[in-house]
């Protein structure tokens, strides 16, 4: 038994056009000269049913207005129904996106396509708050005598006080002449700034700015060579030399306890490297060795992950993990011993991305130093991690860190084979190293500098952990304050206020705006849902005015429709022609005079206005397509004869090809731009019969009767070209 089709059962049938129905009654105008209600109501198809729930607008119902507009849930691309979001988002970016949360929630820089090196430098130094405020203590003067420490100096008061949720740092990056697409290495960048601010600074009489950066991060080793025969040092040991940071190796080497006792440990200088000691008179074995005469408050570590390969000439960046504590004495790694305190506390991490020496990015894990909060600066984007420089959780309970994967670190002999090497803190026993103290400890497989804060008195350290709104600000003698004590001079302060002023000012205008345009949308929306469904006309009987479905369209499309326009749907007369039944809706006289008194234009088009004229026109013209179809459809008969050899007998030459082409249009009722040029193809230049057999030249001769209805449509189609329609009789040279 055969499966029954079932291709077209569900298949959605168009409606077939009334085109018989209206003929018909056409040719009944024509003959009986009259136009009676129901030959207009079914001509201009008046008594059709109101559409519901149609998914196109039909244009053969002018009762029809679905799909007008989107169903309820639904958007369009463009025009009054596209997503709110995109009618926002065409406003242009949203300035209140980038307001700044709190005081209490650092500001980010932007990253001007390679500059992510130099913003995690400076927010290390920026939260310093002791650096920043001896920068803020620098005098007008000073500042405008140097402008790479002026620049500083408006980019820390911006991050300080700003509204906004992330600093321009273009005007400082371009002070410094930096190339904004290269990378630079941020130690190198560190080292250099340092450099230029002390000698900047120099220049204050300000004595806590004067010498800020010694202050900070200025400390003092001496290179002591050692003569094992004698027992004495070398006369340049005694000499002391500065440094702003330690660089300590990393390959091999797993612990920051490891990479120091590797930067202090004792070189042996024999054979070739024996050194000459003065007081023994010759040549002799020594050890050389690092001594550590002094530390600063902020000491840092360069971490060498960057090495040399000899056999390539190439740089490698080394990905091996490596474990720092968040509590590091110092106190047994003086030369001397000390009655200071030398406990340090993790303050900075800064972290290199990638695993290429001269690409990557940077980011910098940062402490504050109020409230002990852990915050990542990555360029414009900063987020809170908690009170753990890798994220909340990332514990001995073994939860994972924020944006990596846990990995124990453990003492070297208690390492865990085959643990994942990255970022984690764990809470370990007692060690030697650490004051016999517990001691979170972390490894990173990315940490590429760590910056130590020199811990201080218990009482100095007490800080309130309080959220304070940037807005509430205390202006107080032109000088901005804060909660944690620290202040904008008023030249700083006046800037800063006219910034945040102008930004909110800005963000106010665009709230007000986006309310303006979404308001606007919503009334056009409730506007339009309102009048379609008043347009409908409930009865036959009431009257009625015409509209134009294309202006319809766009004015239930557009936020700000054009004037109403009918001119497209009237005839010649100032009517309405039958024709233009698909081109037109109608709607309720309450419809209209809502649509009329509020878009004006026209012309008011009613009931009444049916173009009579246009409609006997039509009539006729439908009588003459007829009786044109008949004649036609006669001779296409005489032509197949032609063809096919039955009539030899003929009084006039047409082209072949052109003959069997006309034979196979569909009968129409009026000719076409193809019925054109019956003789072109075999006319020579010369305005005379081509010979047959030149090519393409081939003719035959038809009936005279025929070349009369092919010459006429020809000349109804191309009136002006004469050649084309050239009269070659039996006789034709």
């Amino acid at each position: 038994m055969s499966r029954p089709t079932t291709r077209s059962k569900n298949k959605r049938h168009r409606p077939i056009p009334d085109v018989d129905t209206t003929s018909e009654i056409l040719r009944k105008i024509h003959a009986t000269g009259e136009i009676t209600d129901g030959d207009l109501k079914q001509l201009y198809k008046i008594s059709k049913p109101i559409c519901q729930g149609c998914r196109v607008n039909t244009k053969d119902n002018p009762n029809c207005f679905c799909a007008l507009i989107p169903p309820p849930n639904g958007s369009r691309k463009s025009g009054l129904w596209q997503k709110v979001s995109d009618i926002v988002e065409a406003l242009g970016p949203d300035p209140c996106k980038d307001l700044r949360v709190s005081a209490a929630s650092p500001a980010g820089l932007t990253n001007l396509g390679a500059t992510c090196y130099a913003n995690s430098i400076l927010q290390c130094l920026y939260m310093n708050k002791s650096f920043r405020e001896g920068v803020f203590s620098v005098e007008p003067d000073v500042l405008k005598q140097h402008p790479v420490l002026d620049e500083l100096t408006r980019l820390f008061a911006q991050l300080h006080a700003s509204n906004r949720a992330f600093i321009d740092s273009a005007p400082f990056i371009k002070t410094l002449e930096l190339d904004n697409g290269v990378q630079q290495d941020s130690h190198e960048f560190l080292t250099l700034l340092l450099s230029l601010l002390e000698r900047c600074l120099s220049h204050s009489n300000v004595s806590k700015a004067r010498t800020i950066v010694q202050d900070l991060f200025r400390g003092n080793v001496s290179h002591v060579t050692t003569c094992s025969k004698c027992g004495r040092d070398s006369e340049a040991s005694a000499k002391m030399e500065d440094f702003y940071e330690l660089e300590l190796n990393v390959k091999g080497l797993k612990t920051l306890d490891e990479s120091l006792d590797d930067y202090l440990s004792l070189e042996e200088l024999h054979g070739d490297n024996q050194y000459f000691c003065d007081s023994c008179g010759t040549r002799v074995d020594a050890t050389r060795s690092i001594k550590l005469r002094s530390l600063p408050d902020v000491l840092n570590f360069q971490l060498k992950r960057c090495i040399f390969l000899p056999k390539t000439t190439m740089k490698k960046k080394i990905t091996s993990p490596f474990c720092f504590p968040g509590e590091l004495n110092m106190q047994r790694r003086l030369s001397e011993p000390s009655q200071l305190d030398l406990t340090y506390d993790l303050s900075a991490v800064l972290i290199h991305k990638g695993t290429a020496v001269n690409s990557g990015h940077y980011i910098a894990l940062i402490k504050d130093e109020n409230t002990g909060q852990w915050w990542e600066f990555d360029d414009e984007h900063v987020s809170n991690l908690g009170h753990h420089p890798f994220g909340e959780g990332s514990s001995s309970s073994g939860s994972k860190v924020v944006r990596s994967e846990p990995v124990v670190c453990q003492p070297v002999s208690e390492r865990v084979e085959g643990a994942n090497e990255n970022h984690v803190d764990v809470h370990l026993p007692s060690s030697e190293y650490y004051n016999g103290s517990n001691v979170e400890r972390f490894t990173s497989n990315d940490a590429y500098m760590l910056m130590y804060n020199l811990r201080r008195d218990k009482e100095d350290s007490k800080r309130e952990d309080v959220v304070h709104d940037v807005n509430n600000m205390e202006i107080e003698s032109e000088m901005i304050f804060f909660n944690d004590d620290i202040f904008l001079p008023s030249h700083l302060g006046k800037d800063i206020k006219e910034l945040n002023r102008s930004y909110l000012d800005g963000c106010e205008q665009f709230k007000l705006r986006k309310n303006r345009e979404l308001d606007c949308i919503s009334e056009r929306k409730q506007e339009v849902r309102s009048l379609l469904s008043e347009a409908p006309v409930p009865s036959l009987e009431e009257p009625f005015y015409w509209i134009s479905s294309d202006w319809l369209r766009q004015w239930a499309d557009k936020i700000f429709p054009s004037t109403l326009d009918n001119t497209s749907i009237q005839c010649l007369h100032g009517k309405v022609p039958e024709s233009k039944i698909g081109s037109m809706k109608r709607i309720s006289s309450k419809a209209w005079n809502k649509f009329f008194f509020k878009y004006n234009g026209g012309p008011a088009l009613t009931n009444d206005d049916y173009c009579m004229t246009c409609l006997i026109d039509g009539a006729h013209t439908v009588v003459c397509a007829d009786s044109y179809r008949d004649r036609r459809k006669s001779l296409k008969g005489l032509a197949d004869d032609v063809l096919s050899g039955k009539l030899v007998e003929g009084t006039y030459y047409v082209s072949k090809s052109w003959l069997q082409q006309w034979t196979r249009r569909k009968n129409l009722d009026a000719p076409s731009e193809a019925d054109g040029g019956p003789t072109t193809s075999i006319r020579c230049p010369h305005g005379q019969l081509m010979p047959e057999k030149a090519g393409g030249a081939k003719r035959l001769l038809v009936p005279e009767i025929l070349w009369l209805f092919i010459y006429e449509d020809a000349m109804k189609v191309k009136p002006d070209d004469l050649l084309g329609c050239s009269t070659f009789p039996l006789d034709s040279e």
